[in-house]
């Protein structure tokens, strides 16, 4: 199935956590951390980040890699985190009572976290050896200490 612009499609799988009690702004947060990383490298810096909502985060990005390991037959170790995005879910409504016969709105928000990986292209030996190839360097210009002309 060709993807967008004739671009060859690279091999992956997704993984989505419905209705999550966390707040979508603050899942956005931790999800920016880790789009575009490598998943290895992702997984890492998710069971370090403090925020909360890291911990949802990295269930669902595991979940993703374990989803193209045994169902796309992928190496965990080269995936790439392509996909990281938050949808907002329904929100429940609560009162809270107050003062005087008030009664104060508690909005609990809800978010679906989707992550999605894919595998990474072998770069080509020939190509990665001419990247490394060192440039013509030029040569160190001398320059003279100020401590010499000073006695």
């Amino acid at each position: 199935m060709p993807g967008k612009g004739d671009a060859p499609v690279l091999p992956g799988a997704r993984a989505v956590a419905r209705y999550v009690r966390i707040s979508p702004m603050k899942a956005r947060r931790v999800v920016n951390l880790v789009r575009g990383l490598p998943a290895k490298e992702a997984l890492t810096v998710l069971q370090f980040a403090p925020q909360a909502a890291s911990e949802q985060v990295y269930k669902v990005l595991a979940s993703a890699i374990a989803n193209a390991e045994n169902n796309e037959r992928l190496d965990p170790d080269a995936l790439l985190v392509s996909e990281a995005y938050v949808d907002e879910g329904p929100t429940m409504k609560r009162f809270q009572p107050r003062a005087q016969g008030r009664a104060y709105r508690i909005r609990k928000r809800t978010c679906h976290i989707t992550v999605a990986v894919e595998a990474v292209a072998p770069a080509s030996p020939r190509k990665a050896a001419k990247k490394t190839a060192p440039a013509k360097q030029a040569a160190p210009a001398e320059t003279q200490s100020n401590t010499e002309g000073a006695e």
